[in-house]
C-alpha cells in the first residue's frame, strides 16, 4: 500500500535532513520533488497544489528558518499537512439515535460496496452491537444472494428479499422487521452502477429520503485515483454523505485517493478495506497513516491489530510451554506463520513498522506471504514426529518434504535454518537475553 508515494517522499526527505539549514533555493527543490510524488500517486491536481502552497507557506516561517533542525522541521510540516488533508482525527460512527440505527452503504458497482457491508456488520458486532443487513440491489440476484452468504459468515441477522420489489419497500419493510426485534443498526446496501447515471442518483436519494440513515457511506476502490475523487464528488452532491469507506488499500494503490477524497467532499474517511478477509476493515486515522506515508510506521495500528487477530490462547499456551523449559517445535513455528497471516500478512505488519520506509524494494520482496504460505506447506508436509522432532530430519526426508510440498530441497533446508535461528531466540526469551539475542541475530537474519 502506498509504496510509491512512501519511497517517493522518504527519497525526499531524507534529502532536507541532511540540510544545515533551509533555504528558499532548497524549499523549492524539495517541495517540486513533493509534487511530483502527489502526482504520481494519483492525487487531485487541485488538492496537490493547496497542500504544496501551505507547506510553502509554513516552511518559510521564523521558526523553520532559526530551527537548529531545519530539516526535521520541515518532516514535520509535511507529516501535519498529510494529517490535516486526510481529516485530523479518526471519526467514529454515529449511532446516537432510537435503534435502529440505520447505515446507508453508497457507490459504483465493482468497489467492494457488499463486502464493505458484511465487514462493517462484523465491526458493529464485536462493538457489542446487534445487526441487521438487507440488500435493495434488485438489478442482480446474485448480489442478495451474496449478502446472505456473508451475513451467515458473520453470523448477523439478514432480511430476505427479491427482484421483483422495490428498493425503497424492501429497506422499510426491513427496519420495520429490526424495530420489532430491538436490533440495534440495520445496514442496507445499495445497488451500484459501472458509472454515475441519472437513474441510479434518482433511486438512492429517493431510498434516502424514505429511510432516513443516520449514516450515508459512500464506499470507493482506492485504486482509481483521481477518478475516486471525482466520483465521491457526484456522490456527495447527489447525497448528504456522512463518511467514506476506502476498499482496496492493501492492493497497489497509489494513495491518491486517501489523500484527495475527504478534501474533494468534505467528509471524513471512517474505515478502510485492507484485503479480502471478512476482518479487513479498519478504523481510519489520518496521523497513523501520514506516520505510514512517511515511513515512521504505525505501531499502534499493529497492536490494535495484534489485539484483535492473534489468537491469545495459543500464545499462552507457547508463553507456558517455553517458560517450563519444553522445546520450541514445528508446530509452534506454523502456528507463529498463521498468526502473522491473521494479521494481514508480511507486508502489511512491514507498513506499520517504523524505519520499513527506507528498506530497499529488494529486501521488500524476500519478505512475502508466498515464501510464509510455502514455509507453511513443507511444515504441513511433515509428520507430527518431524515437526516435534526436527533434528531428525535427514537426507531423505528433506527430498520427501520438499515433493509433498511442491517445493526444492533447498528451501527445505532453509526453512530448517531459520526454524533453529527461531528455536535460539525462544531460548534468549526464557533465559532473558533478548537484548543480546537482538544484538547478535539482526544482521544476519535472512527471510525468503
Amino acid at each position: 500500500m502506498l509504496e510509491v508515494l512512501t519511497e517517493r517522499l522518504g527519497r525526499t526527505i531524507r534529502n532536507i535532513r541532511g540540510q544545515g539549514r533551509l533555504s528558499d533555493d532548497n524549499i523549492k527543490d524539495t517541495l517540486r520533488e513533493v509534487r511530483m510524488a502527489l502526482l504520481e500517486a494519483d492525487v487531485a491536481l487541485p488538492v496537490v497544489k493547496g497542500f504544496i502552497e501551505r507547506v510553502r507557506e509554513a516552511a518559510r516561517g521564523e521558526e523553520v528558518i532559526k530551527s537548529l533542525t531545519p530539516g526535521q522541521a520541515f518532516v514535520k510540516i509535511v507529516n501535519d499537512e498529510l494529517v490535516h488533508l486526510m481529516g485530523e482525527a479518526n471519526v467514529p460512527l454515529s449511532l446516537n439515535t432510537r435503534p435502529p440505527a440505520v447505515i446507508l452503504m453508497a457507490g459504483l458497482q465493482g468497489v467492494g460496496k457488499t463486502t464493505s457491508a458484511a465487514k462493517l456488520a462484523l465491526h458493529l458486532k464485536q462493538g457489542k452491537k446487534t445487526v441487521l443487513m438487507v440488500s435493495c440491489d434488485v438489478y442482480r440476484p446474485a448480489a442478495i444472494q451474496q449478502l446472505a452468504t456473508l451475513a451467515k459468515e458473520v453470523d448477523v441477522g439478514f432480511f430476505d428479499s427479491a427482484t421483483d420489489q422495490q428498493p425503497v419497500a424492501i429497506a422499510t419493510a426491513a427496519i420495520d422487521h429490526a424495530r420489532r426485534q430491538a436490533i440495534d443498526v440495520v445496514v442496507v446496501d445499495t445497488a451500484g452502477r459501472l458509472h454515475i447515471d441519472a437513474d441510479m442518483m434518482s433511486e438512492i436519494k429517493a431510498l434516502h429520503a424514505a429511510i432516513k440513515p443516520i449514516e450515508t457511506l459512500f464506499v470507493v476502490d482506492s485504486m482509481t485515483g483521481q477518478d475516486a475523487a471525482n466520483t465521491a464528488k457526484a456522490f456527495a452532491n447527489a447525497l448528504p454523505l456522512t463518511g467514506v469507506i476506502l476498499t482496496k488499500m492493501d492492493g497497489d494503490a497509489r494513495g491518491g485517493a486517501a489523500l484527495s477524497v475527504r478534501q474533494v467532499t468534505g467528509k471524513p474517511i471512517k474505515f478502510l478495506g485492507m484485503g479480502e478477509k471478512i476482518n479487513a476493515l479498519q478504523p481510519f486515522h489520518p496521523e497513523r497513516m501520514a506516520s505510514r506515508i512517511l515511513g515512521m510506521g504505525d505501531v499502534l495500528s499493529l497492536v490494535e491489530e495484534a489485539q484483535r487477530s492473534v489468537d491469545h490462547d495459543k500464545a499462552e499456551k507457547l508463553a507456558k510451554k517455553l517458560k517450563k523449559g519444553k522445546g520450541f517445535d514445528l508446530e509452534d513455528f506454523r502456528d507463529q506463520l498463521k498468526q502473522m497471516q491473521s494479521m494481514g500478512g508480511a507486508a502489511s505488519l512491514m507498513d506499520k513498522l517504523p524505519g520499513m520506509g527506507n528498506v530497499s524494494p529488494q529486501m521488500r520482496d524476500q519478505v512475502n506471504d508466498k515464501e510464509f504460505l510455502k514455509m507453511e506447506a513443507m511444515i504441513n508436509s511433515m509428520t507430527p514426529g518431524e515437526r516435534r522432532m526436527p533434528a531428525i530430519i535427514k537426507g531423505s526426508r528433506r527430498r520427501r518434504i520438499a515433493l509433498g510440498s511442491g517445493t526444492q530441497v533447498q528451501d527445505v533446508n532453509r526453512l530448517l535454518k531459520q526454524f533453529s535461528q527461531m528455536q535460539k531466540m525462544m531460548k534468549q526469551f526464557k533465559k532473558g537475553g533478548m537484548a543480546k539475542m537482538l544484538k547478535r541475530l539482526a544482521p544476519g537474519m535472512r527471510l525468503g
